[in-house]
């Protein structure tokens, strides 16, 4: 099933409900395709709540064919991917084994946040919407500590420690309601949808924010904080904060 950018973010929240164990996501010219494995059961309920979907059948042996899409991608110093590759002798590698949490380091708005972090002076860090856990291994192995990840998801967060151990760093995680203040820390990274990042201007106790999971034709205002840069990939966009 194939959406435009404008109905993207409404579509991806559809389909985490429609498929919570998972589903596929290709940028194409003129929007994204999604894609879930499915029986003619979840291809009704895509009918149902998009209207339109295009159903084919897949060759024996799809189950282990998923893995084509997790590849590992280089980002300055970081490598990130399955552990059924092998990372770079030179690089700082977090291994990820894609799960049930959003976030394998594939995607432009991860890309993004990974440099961000490797321009800032580590020190402590909290990642909001913390999905898999890329943004905090990553931020533990460029020295930031202590790193906190918090979530609404238990699946995140069991990903985040499992993940965790796996790298060898000290990461924390918890869940955190979405009205609730956030652990007080020097940086801030929010990998999440443009009104989750527009909601946490209140909830915030950091000197600097890095922020993604939006388009370029989109830039949150965050009352407390100014603008100070920004990074574009594909069509998705981050921005760097200070407080004011």
């Amino acid at each position: 099933m194939q959406v435009g950018l404008a109905r993207a973010e409404e579509a991806r929240a559809t389909m985490i409900e429609l498929f919570p164990a998972g589903f596929e996501e290709v940028d194409r010219k003129r929007g994204i395709e999604l894609v879930a494995y499915t029986d003619a059961a979840g291809e009704e309920r895509l009918w149902h709540f998009f209207g339109s979907a295009r159903g084919d059948d897949v060759e024996a042996g799809w189950e282990d064919r998923w893995r084509v899409f997790h590849r590992p991608v280089r980002v300055g110093r970081l490598w990130i991917g399955p552990p059924w590759e092998e990372p770079p002798a030179d690089a700082l590698a977090v291994v990820v084994d894609p799960g049930r949490a959003f976030g394998t380091g594939s995607h432009p708005t991860t890309q993004l946040c990974l440099q961000f972090l490797q321009e800032l002076e580590p020190g402590s860090l909290v990642d909001v919407g913390c999905g898999s856990g890329v943004l905090s291994i990553a931020a533990a192995l460029l020295g930031f500590t202590p790193v906190i990840g918090v979530d609404i998801e238990p699946p995140s967060i069991e990903a985040t420690l499992e993940n965790a151990r796996t790298n060898g760093v000290d990461v924390v995680a918890r869940l955190a309601r979405p009205d609730e203040a956030l652990p007080a820390a020097a940086t801030a990274v929010a990998n999440i949808s443009l009104e989750a990042v527009l909601a946490l201007a209140g909830r915030l106790d950091v000197d600097r924010l890095v922020t993604s999971g939006y388009f370029v034709s989109e830039q949150p205002e965050l009352a407390g904080y100014r603008h100070v840069g920004r990074r574009t990939l594909n069509e998705w966009a981050s921005d760097l904060y200070e407080r004011t």
